[in-house]
């Protein structure tokens, strides 16, 4: 992929993407106050698909791909723990409509990462090994659902801690999940080094997941405009064609530290003003 001196740097997408993510969360977390509007949630769409991009180009960029991946996993375990805790331990921190945060995008990231590890054991032609990584946390649902029928109160509440935490499955997470699975491995396998055909795959894909998908499931034009507005993430091509292949300036642990921080202080304040 060719470099150029002028347009976006990595770090440059990633503010675009923190500020689209700032407004989304906010809607968010206020909207029950009806004070916020729904166009915070509208802009908020491109935040996903941009740092998606941002961590596939961190994979391929990264002097250390295992750190890489073990920074993102255990920031996400961190966080599926506390979501786990609100609905079983911290009880107290629920507001009384019963809202609490359900943010998992790191979640999302790591089976997406650990298919992208079998992707490129295939590139190195190590075929046993890439299956493996690749097909595992593609089928985990079909693995993992079937445990649910096991009646064992102990059981189910190890089961579910697992999967909030350790082992993500990525058709549990409603921030993310399938989609970024999917999504990611369109980014990543097809036309990677074209940035033209990658981004028209990228195109392609969120008009055939959230625009005919949901019109096949019954939804009209009105409840895309309105709601099931996630099509909006289609114009991250906008930045992302600007994108100059160069990392830019700027603290790489910014992300890993704002993500999780301006969610639970988002929280924190809604939780306080709730009435």
């Amino acid at each position: 992929m060719l470099e150029r001196s002028k347009g976006i740097t990595n770090f440059q997408l990633k503010y675009i993407a923190m500020f689209a993510m700032v407004l989304d969360h906010i809607h968010y977390m206020f909207e029950y106050t009806g004070k916020v509007p729904a166009w915070f949630s509208v802009v908020g769409r491109l935040a996903a698909p941009i740092f998606l991009f941002c961590l596939i180009e961190g994979f391929e960029k990264t002097r250390n791909q295992k750190k890489y991946f073990k920074t993102i996993y255990l920031i996400s375990i961190v966080m599926g723990a506390i979501r786990f805790g609100f609905y079983n331990v911290l009880h107290f921190a629920v507001r009384s409509d019963g809202f609490c945060p359900q943010n998992a995008m790191l979640s999302s990231f790591v089976p997406l990462l650990v298919v992208l590890f079998g992707l490129q054991n295939f590139r190195q032609k190590k075929y046993v090994r890439g299956t493996l990584l690749t097909v595992i946390p593609i089928i985990m649902p079909f693995l993992i659902i079937p445990l649910y029928a096991i009646q064992n109160e102990l059981f189910l509440f190890t089961l579910n801690l697992v999967n909030f935490t350790v082992l993500p499955v990525h058709s549990f997470l409603s921030d993310g999940g399938t989609a970024t699975l999917i999504m990611g491995i369109v980014i990543y396998l097809f036309f990677r080094k074209n940035r033209i055909r990658q981004l028209c795959a990228f195109g392609i894909t969120v008009i055939l997941w959230d625009v005919l998908l949901p019109l096949a499931k019954g939804y009209s034009i009105s409840d895309l405009i309105f709601h099931a507005y996630e099509w909006v993430e289609v114009f991250a091509i906008v930045p992302l064609l600007c994108y100059n292949g160069k990392r830019g300036t700027g603290n790489k642990w910014l992300f890993y530290i704002f993500y999780p921080l301006h969610i639970y202080v988002l929280y924190g304040i809604s939780l306080l003003i709730y009435r």
